[in-house]
This record gives C-alpha cells, sequence and structure tokens, in this order.
C-alpha cells in the first residue's frame, strides 16, 4: 500500500496547513485514496490575498530584464521535472504518461512566450502631435489577479495564465482542481526555486466557498476561469458584479465535418484521436462528426476500427492507449447518455459500456463509444459529454453540415477535412466558431497566438494565453506631455484643445 500523502496549500512562499476541511485524492485507475488535499475558505483566501498585495508591490518595480530572465529559469526548472510532473499527473488525472507530458510541452509555450514578454509589454510613441506636444502609451499590472482551472490540464491550462499574468508584474493566486492538486504545489515549488519573490505565485485549494471567495474579494482585480459552462458564467456574472475584470472560458461540443473528398482513413484516425484521447477529457476534444453526403457509410466503418484497436487500461500499463474517466458520476455520465441514444433508436456501433480491466475492476473505466442516427435533442448530441463518446451525424450537403454546427450554442473549436480550398475557406469564414482547424482536429493555437471561443465557450472579452492575454493582465495609460521652456509664457485658451 503506498502511503496516503496530503497537499496543503502554498501560501507566502511555503507549504500552509489550516484549513476548514479535507477531501481525499482518488486514483482513477484505481478507485484508491491516494491523497487528502486541504480545502480553503473565505479565510484562506484572506490570508493567501493581504500576502499578494505586499509582494506585488515591490515584485511590479523588478525591471523587465530580471523577470524574463526567472521565466528562462522556470522554463529550464519545468524541463527538468518533466518525468516527475507526468508521474502525478497521470496518477491523480489517470491519463498516460506521454499525454501528460503533452500538455506539459504546450504549458511551456506559453511560459517561452513570457520570456520575451519585453516585446509584447512595449507601449507606442508619437511625436509632435500637436506642436511641442507628444504622446506615448505604457501598460502597467493590475495588481492580485487569480486562476481557476479544471481537473483534465493541470498543468497546460495553469500555464495560459500566471506566467504572462507574473511576467507583467502581478502577483497570481492560483485555485487548481480538487480531484489533480498535486502539480500546482510542485509548479509554486520551482517557481520559488527559480528565485520568485514569496507571495507572487500562491495556491489556495478548495470548492465552491473558495471559488466565491476569489471572485469577491476586493483586494482581487482580475479573475481567469477555464471549465464548464454553467461554472464560467456563474465566475463571469459574480466577478463581474464585484468590479473585476473577467476572462472564463466554458464549455465546448466540437463539430468536425467530414466533406466527399476527405481522405476518409485520415480523418478516421484524426477524429478518433480527437474524440478519444485522453478519455474525450479535453475542452477542445472531437464528441460530433458530420459526414456530408456518401462518405457517411465509409466513414463509420473507419472509426469503429480506429476505436476498436484502441487498448483501455491503467496508465501504469504501457500498452495502454486510453485510460480512465476522472469519477464514477463521468462514466456514469458517458453511461446514461448511450442507454437513453439506444433506448430513442440509436445504433451503436462501438460499445464501451460494458468494459472491465482486469485488476483494476473498481477504476473508473469507460471503453471508446460509437453512435450513430443520434436524435439531436438528446443529451448524447447536445450536451458537453467530457468522456469517450463520438455521435456520428449526417447531412446531404456542406450548406446543412454549417448550419447544423452554427445551430450548437457552444463555439469552441472546430474542423473540417476536405481536399477542397473553397470548401475550406467557406468553413473557416462562416462557421460562428473561435478555433478552427483544416485537416486539423484539435485545433489549439500555439503559446503565441491567442485560445478561446465564442457564444457559450467564452464569457467576457479576452481570450486566454498568447498577445490577448498580456492586454487581459494589464492596463493602458496614456500620457500627453509639454516641456516649455522656462521663460516661455503661454496665454491660457478656455476653448477645448486642439491639435495645432
Amino acid at each position: 500500500m503506498t502511503e496516503i500523502y496530503t497537499v496543503h496549500h502554498w501560501i507566502d512562499g511555503a507549504e500552509a496547513e489550516g484549513s476548514a476541511s479535507t477531501q481525499p485524492i482518488l486514483n482513477p485507475a484505481t478507485g484508491e485514496q491516494v491523497g487528502t488535499l486541504d480545502l480553503g475558505d473565505a479565510s484562506t483566501v484572506d490570508r493567501a490575498v493581504e500576502v499578494a498585495r505586499r509582494a506585488q508591490r515591490q515584485w511590479a518595480a523588478v525591471s523587465l530584464s530580471k523577470r524574463t530572465q526567472l521565466m528562462y529559469r522556470m522554463r529550464q526548472l519545468m524541463i527538468e521535472h518533466t518525468d516527475e510532473i507526468a508521474q502525478v499527473i497521470s496518477r491523480e488525472h489517470g491519463k498516460t504518461v506521454d499525454d501528460a507530458k503533452g500538455e506539459i510541452a504546450r504549458g511551456l509555450e506559453t511560459l517561452e512566450f513570457a520570456t520575451s514578454i519585453t516585446q509584447d509589454s512595449k507601449g507606442e510613441f508619437s511625436a509632435n502631435v500637436s506642436t511641442g506636444v507628444d504622446i506615448h502609451s505604457i501598460r502597467q499590472p493590475l495588481g492580485v489577479v487569480a486562476g481557476i482551472t479544471p481537473f483534465n490540464f493541470p498543468a497546460m491550462v495553469p500555464f495560459w495564465m500566471h506566467p504572462i499574468a507574473i511576467a507583467t508584474g502581478n502577483a497570481f493566486i492560483l485555485k487548481p482542481s480538487e480531484r489533480d492538486p498535486s502539480t500546482s504545489n510542485i509548479v509554486a515549488r520551482l517557481y520559488a526555486e527559480a528565485g520568485l519573490p514569496a507571495g507572487v505565485f500562491q495556491v489556495v485549494h478548495g470548492g465552491k466557498a473558495t471559488v466565491d471567495a476569489l471572485c469577491t474579494h476586493e483586494g482581487i482585480s482580475a479573475v481567469s476561469f477555464v471549465g464548464s459552462t454553467p461554472i464560467a458564467r456563474h465566475v463571469h456574472e459574480t466577478a463581474a458584479a464585484s468590479g473585476k475584470r473577467v476572462q472564463a472560458l466554458g464549455g465546448a461540443n466540437n463539430h468536425a465535418v467530414v466533406m466527399p473528398d476527405a481522405n476518409v482513413a485520415f480523418a478516421a484516425s484524426q477524429i478518433a484521436s480527437g474524440a478519444f484521447g485522453s478519455a474525450g477529457e479535453r475542452c477542445m476534444a472531437v464528441p460530433v462528426a458530420v459526414t456530408v453526403g456518401d462518405v457517411h457509410d465509409e466513414f463509420v466503418a473507419a472509426v469503429k476500427a480506429e476505436a476498436e484497436k484502441l487498448t483501455v487500461g491503467p496508465a501504469s500499463d504501457a500498452a495502454t492507449d486510453m485510460g480512465p474517466v476522472i469519477t464514477p458520476d463521468a462514466r456514469e455520465r458517458v453511461i446514461s447518455m448511450t442507454d437513453e441514444a439506444e433506448k430513442a433508436g440509436a445504433t451503436v456501433v462501438v460499445d464501451g459500456r460494458g468494459l472491465v480491466v482486469p485488476g483494476h475492476e473498481n477504476g473508473f473505466f469507460v471503453g471508446p463509444t460509437v453512435l450513430t442516427d443520434v436524435d439531436p435533442e438528446l443529451r448524447a448530441y447536445k450536451e458537453e459529454v467530457f468522456g469517450p463518446l463520438l455521435v456520428v451525424m449526417h447531412v446531404n450537403n456542406f450548406d446543412e453540415a454549417l448550419e447544423l454546427v452554427n445551430s450548437s450554442p457552444f463555439g469552441n473549436g472546430t474542423a473540417i477535412f476536405t481536399a477542397s480550398g473553397h470548401y475550406a475557406r467557406r468553413y473557416q469564414e462562416e462557421v460562428q466558431v473561435g478555433m478552427i482547424g483544416v485537416n486539423v482536429p484539435i485545433p489549439t493555437p500555439v503559446g503565441y497566438y491567442s485560445f478561446g471561443g465564442w457564444k457559450d465557450s467564452l464569457f467576457g472579452e479576452y481570450h486566454a494565453h498568447g498577445p490577448e492575454a498580456v492586454r487581459f493582465y494589464t492596463r493602458a495609460k496614456a500620457i500627453t506631455e509639454r516641456w516649455p521652456r522656462q521663460d516661455e509664457a503661454v496665454e491660457a485658451s478656455m476653448s477645448f484643445p486642439t491639435h495645432d
């Protein structure tokens, strides 16, 4: 038996005990408790904000050069500790170690973007906008900012936030998921090792009480959130009502359109990867494929073959392609959606409901599942599944496919598989979605572009990471100045100033 560990908060540069209550941390592959998490409350947030306010005032005065040097050191430490972090992610989340290493690498893209923050934080200058008058702009940090992040990417999603927030001079308080919290504490330890002053990066754990305290605390200037649409809406409304800048990324139900001229074998393998990778627990997963015209039967056969060759098991097994889902409730959601669809007349092409992994009977496993002939009013099609369930819909032509995608209340990501530049161009121009892939199933932008959806997939103006994150974590000042000679007399005017 492995000894059960305890995950504390990280406040003022060290682990901090003293919580309202605790919660078990489970290994999804076994269902067994591996750790205990301290849960915070409003008093925990108060303590972290008080420390952050003091630390941020000093950190904002540190030169850009020294901030970027620290980011370079942090990058190297993350690379050196990738194996350690990946093992922790795999144990608490259930994804394979290689998948965990992939998310760490994508998180490092934003950290690398932050190493060049000297370029992206530059202001503007215009000389002689009026006689002897110049104007320039600068960007300054907001102060103390907070991030609330989901379980599915315990390394990558927080890295969308804190490197840029810190590099631009803010103090950052992270509230990670209670399901897999250990990664955030490792990151806090590495920031300290890199030389970040105590209090500039802190971690508070907890549930709704902690979230609401972060959203309403008068000492916090902005809140970043990634998670489900209902909670994104709650965070946006609560934090905005408290006068905060809010960036709340919600859920998704991403569609991949397969045109008749597509390379079907390629499309099937890519869509299967998007649907079943990380057990479908990605906001950029592909839970819906839309076949156009006479490609339907060929695609269904090909994606069935892709699903059936996947090995489902614990991440500790090198042969595993897909691990468990995060909780028993997540497993039950996939099963109940499939049951409901089958009862309503859907065809179950691949059935993952009865999957049992020998030696891991108590794990939260459900196999890849593929459905066709699904009524669009059913949960399996309409709702965010967040599990290894792929629904294949069929339409007659491109316009019907576009209408189907645009009718979704979500607008996070989408893809089209085609050999036609005409249809690819029409799709990217006309689809009402924030991130589009052409023959790319998961079009997550690289770290120096910004990530964000439309409609119910984003609440607030700003997208995550990249240039929009710099704007989110800073505010602009415009300075107009004139330097008259000491002996120069200028007659005052009562008229509104003009640019003469």
